[in-house]
Parts: C-alpha cells; structure tokens; sequence
C-alpha cells in the first residue's frame, strides 16, 4: 500500500502540488503537515503516517527533504523506516528503495549524512577549545574551512540539494557561498517551485535529473 505525506512550511502554505503529485503516484492516503519545519518542531501528522504504516507498505513524499530539516534527520528517518520494514520513495530525486540504484542513491546519502555528523562534532569541539582559548564564548566566523569546500563540492556533484540549503547546511549565507563558488550562481538558473507557492528556490541543473532510479 502507498502512504503518501506532504508537507509545507508557514511561509508556504500550499499542499496542493504534492498532493496532486502524490495522487498520481498512487497513493491510497495522504498524511498532510502544516508545519514550520523548525527543528525540534513536533509533526503530528508525520508521526500519525509512521504509526499507520505497516511492513511491506511504502511511504511516499513529493520530496526527499520532506522528511526532515537536515540531511542527518533525513537518513535516520528512512533507515527507521528500513528496519520496521517500510519501504521509501521520493518522486522528485527518484529514490526508491526497490530498486538497485535506489537504494545506491540512500546509501550514498547516508555515507554524506554520517559525515556531516562527524564533521559536526569535530567543529563542535574546535570551538568549544578556540572559545576556551579566547577565554570567551562564540562561535567561527561565517566562512568556509577546508572541509567546509570539500563537503560543498560533493553536494554540488550530488545535483540535488539546492544552493540555500548547502548554504544553510554549511551556516553561511548564500552571498558568502557564492563568493566560494561563483560557477553555482551560473547552475542555479534552473529554479522550481517550491511546494506549488509563489517563492521560487535555486536549484542546481544536472542530468542526474532526468534518471529514473
């Protein structure tokens, strides 16, 4: 059975798009969430869709990042998912987690989430000692380390994580990104719209697009 879940931010109120894109997928029912996406933000609709699946069923979103705020929340969702025996799909990066390259595609998701995880708390560390050092509290200053511009390039490759959200994932703003890298500015002339709303997001062009996992 196909459990469809939508949802929309307070900025963007308008379900209509993924319901109607989840509709067309199959879905027998739709979990629908109004929520700010904030994190630590409770999703009542998100937790009533995970109680009302059942092994072999297959939860289905609009889009990867409906799951979640961060990539990190995002693969610890579906490998819970995995592991109850509920299967995955998202319609707009193809993931299907029947299919080889499906499932390639989480795997390497997963391997980016755990590094970002690991890179978090080694930064988390880092500032908490330069702090001590300062012999003050604060934080780095907005700019991109060494493995900041590693981790940017491989979600750049990826194709499919916008530019705001690499930004916010790397805490800078998308001026200071583009400042790093001018060439994403020219590739984010590709723009979609955002849960069927009037504000529009950069997203990155590739022809990892248009494979079918």
């Amino acid at each position: 059975m196909l459990i469809g879940y939508a949802r929309v931010s307070t900025a963007d109120q308008n379900l209509d798009m993924q319901r109607d894109a989840l509709t067309r997928a199959g879905c027998e029912k739709i979990f629908e969430e109004k929520k700010s996406g904030k994190a630590g933000s409770k999703r009542p609709e998100f937790e009533a869709a995970l109680a009302y699946l059942r092994p072999q069923d297959v939860l289905v979103v609009w889009k990867l990042d409906r799951l979640g705020r961060s990539l990190v929340e995002m693969m610890r969702t579906i490998d819970k998912l995995r592991q109850d025996g509920i299967k995955f799909q998202s319609l707009t990066e193809h993931f299907d987690s029947e299919t080889a390259h499906g499932r390639f595609a989480l795997q390497m998701h997963g391997a980016m989430a755990e590094y970002f995880l690991d890179l978090n708390r080694e930064r988390t560390m880092e500032g908490l000692k330069a702090a001590l050092a300062r012999g003050r509290k604060g934080g780095r200053k907005p700019k991109l380390t060494e493995d900041d511009m590693r981790a940017a390039k491989a979600m750049l490759a990826a194709g499919d994580i916008s530019v705001a959200d690499i930004a916010r994932r790397l805490g800078v703003s998308r001026v200071t990104f583009y400042q790093y890298f001018p060439q994403a500015r020219a590739r984010s002339k590709e723009t979609s719209e955002v849960n069927g709303g009037g504000d529009a997001r950069d997203r990155i062009s590739t022809a990892r697009k248009q494979h079918t996992f």
